[in-house]
């Protein structure tokens, strides 16, 4: 026997299974009485697999389900709980991309994407949907209180509520002279710190924080009883904490004499909730007070009353100002006027010591940044030292730094 031969033979020797042909014949054509030499394929369609391997069809075959006959090699080690069988003849198994909660990884059944409604990094559990406050804005407040003015059922809208109605937009404010606080800890705050404006409370019969109630009768202050969905109307937010307070507009000047002064600018921010932060930020700083210039959102938006949580009133403020005018009244009085910059050289720590006894901070709308004109009319301009990956921050967020600084300038100052 030639070389050739002994070598297909040993290869068939190894395998010992038909895994290819050994000894491959000279093809020869093909006669319709070979097919049953072949495994019987005769009158068989394509993909129709029967005979030599069993009644199976193509469609049929699970993957990794490997027959006798098939390559044959050493198993790895079993698992404990393990009960496969041999590699390519697994008992039981499971179609490919079918999970359970069973091994492997002891994996919980996969969620349908279709089912989900939305993408399921952005959907949240059903029991926080519900703690997500949606803000109702100005327009549908004021189509809220038109549709109120239209219904002639003085049952349902009578006129003491469509006037406590008209609270809810700029214009009923503005005419009525009063404002609405909304939640438990913005009543808190005017109750305890602001009974002189306070005109009555308002709460739902299912109300029930009995030391609030409490706190309200012992100030002598009128409580009434809502229902349900007057309370909800009333609401800036699509959900209620069923308690409202009717306050009168009012605000305390800015002492401008003093000898050491923190006063902040506010060049037509617009956002409520930056205006009650820049508000608490104040406060808790220690600043003398706080000028609004035109275009900025008024301080008596429900949305600026609960982004400061009501202490919006405890911090001196003047609202609706042409800040031209206020400038220069303040460098009169000696004030240091510092504008926030992009583009400017120093920070805070940087200027005299002598010029930060009276400093007014210029602090800019969200999109467009401080009037360039205000920023010409500025003593000093100054930027936050920060990364280089961001190019600015949030009217808010810079306010509260640069009204840490001050304060501890202040301090040292003393």
């Amino acid at each position: 026997m030639s070389e050739e031969n002994n070598n297909k033979r040993t290869v068939k020797m190894t395998l010992d299974r038909k895994f290819g042909v050994s000894e491959k014949p000279e093809r020869r054509p093909r006669r319709d009485d070979d097919r049953e030499e072949r495994g019987g394929r005769e009158g068989r369609s394509f993909g129709d697999r029967t005979g030599a391997r069993g009644d199976r069809k193509f469609g049929d075959k699970k993957f990794g389900d490997r027959r006798e006959g098939r390559f044959d090699r050493e198993r790895r080690p079993r698992r404990d709980g393990d009960d496969r069988g041999s590699f390519g003849g697994r008992e039981g198994r499971r179609p490919f991309g079918e999970r359970s909660g069973s091994r492997f990884g002891d994996r919980r059944p996969r969620r349908e994407f279709a089912s989900a409604g939305a993408p399921i990094y952005r959907q949240r559990p059903e029991e926080q949907k519900e703690e997500v406050e949606e803000v109702l804005d100005e327009a549908a407040l004021e189509a809220r209180v038109a549709q109120a003015e239209a219904s002639e059922d003085s049952n349902f809208n009578p006129p003491w509520y469509k006037k406590l109605l008209a609270l809810t937009t700029e214009k009923g404010r503005e005419r009525e002279g009063k404002f609405l606080g909304e939640g438990v800890h913005v009543v808190q705050e005017l109750v305890s710190n602001h009974r002189e404006l306070v005109m009555g409370v308002y709460v739902t019969e299912s109300f029930n924080d009995e030391a609030l109630i409490e706190q309200i009768n012992e100030a002598e202050i009128r409580l009434n009883v809502l229902t349900d969905e007057q309370m909800k109307r009333l609401s800036s937010t699509m959900t209620t904490q069923g308690v409202i307070a009717v306050a009168r507009i009012a605000s305390k000047k800015p002492v401008y004499e003093s000898s050491r002064s923190v006063i902040t600018l506010v060049d037509a921010v617009q956002d409520p909730g930056n205006l009650g932060t820049i508000f608490r930020t104040s406060l808790g700083f220690g600043s003398d007070g706080m000028i609004l210039g035109r275009g900025t959102v008024s301080p008596f938006n429900p949305k600026v009353v609960r982004g400061s949580s009501g202490t919006f009133l405890r911090v001196p403020f003047e609202f609706d100002v042409d800040l031209v005018d206020q400038i220069n009244f303040l460098r009169s009085k000696g004030y240091t006027i510092i504008a926030t910059d992009l583009h400017a050289k120093q920070s805070l720590r940087q200027i005299p010591t002598n010029k930060l006894r009276k400093m007014a901070f210029l602090v800019g709308n969200e999109g467009a940044g401080t009037n360039p004109y205000f920023i010409e009319l500025a003593d000093e301009t100054v930027k936050i030292p920060m990364s280089s990956e961001l190019e600015s921050l949030n009217v808010a967020v810079a306010h509260g730094i640069l009204s840490y600084e001050a304060a501890q300038i202040q301090e040292e100052l003393k």
